[in-house]
C-alpha cells in the first residue's frame, strides 16, 4: 500500500509552550480542480474521512455538524478555491479544536497533491496525537482511491 509522506515537527522555545505538528501528503492521479471540487464538499467527508467523520449535516452560516466516534462535533470550512486552500476548524467533542491547514495543488496536468498539516491541540497528550496519525494516513489513501476511480 502506498503511504503518504509524513513529517513530524516539534518547536520548543523558552517563552512558549511546545508545539507539535505533522504534515501528511498524498499524490493523487486526478487533476487538481476535480480533486478540489470533491474534497471542498463537506458532504463527501464520511466517504473518505473514515475514522473521524461518521456523518455530517449543514447547520448554515458555513458550519457543519459532524458525527465523530467521540460524539457530535463541528466543521467550519475556510476554503479558497482559487488557491486550492482547504483550511478548516475541526471541533472534536473530546480532543478539542483543531486548526487544520490543507491544500490541493496541481502536479502536472493530470495529477495533484493533497497536503494537510495537523497541530496537536494543547490538551491532547502527545502519545494520543502520534497514534492518530496512521488513521489520518488511511483517510488520505481512502480519498486518493475514491478520486482515482472517478
Amino acid at each position: 500500500m502506498e503511504r503518504p509522506n509524513q513529517q513530524f515537527g516539534k518547536m520548543e522555545r523558552k517563552d512558549r509552550v511546545e508545539t507539535i505538528s505533522v504534515t501528511l501528503s498524498a499524490q493523487i492521479a486526478c487533476p487538481a480542480a476535480e480533486a478540489y471540487r470533491f474534497v471542498a464538499d463537506p458532504a463527501t467527508m464520511p466517504q473518505w474521512a473514515i475514522h473521524n467523520v461518521k456523518g455530517i449535516r449543514p447547520l448554515g452560516n458555513n458550519e457543519w455538524e459532524i458525527e465523530t466516534p467521540r460524539g457530535a462535533g463541528k466543521l467550519v470550512p475556510h476554503y479558497t478555491r482559487e488557491f486550492g486552500i482547504l483550511d478548516h476548524e475541526f471541533i472534536d467533542p473530546k480532543e478539542g479544536s483543531w486548526a487544520v491547514s490543507a491544500r490541493i495543488v496541481p502536479a502536472g496536468a493530470t495529477d495533484s497533491v493533497y497536503m494537510i498539516t495537523l497541530v496537536k491541540p494543547p490538551k491532547m497528550p502527545e502519545e494520543v496525537f502520534r497514534k492518530s496519525m496512521p488513521l489520518v494516513e488511511e483517510e488520505l489513501q481512502a480519498m486518493r482511491r475514491i478520486l482515482e476511480l472517478r
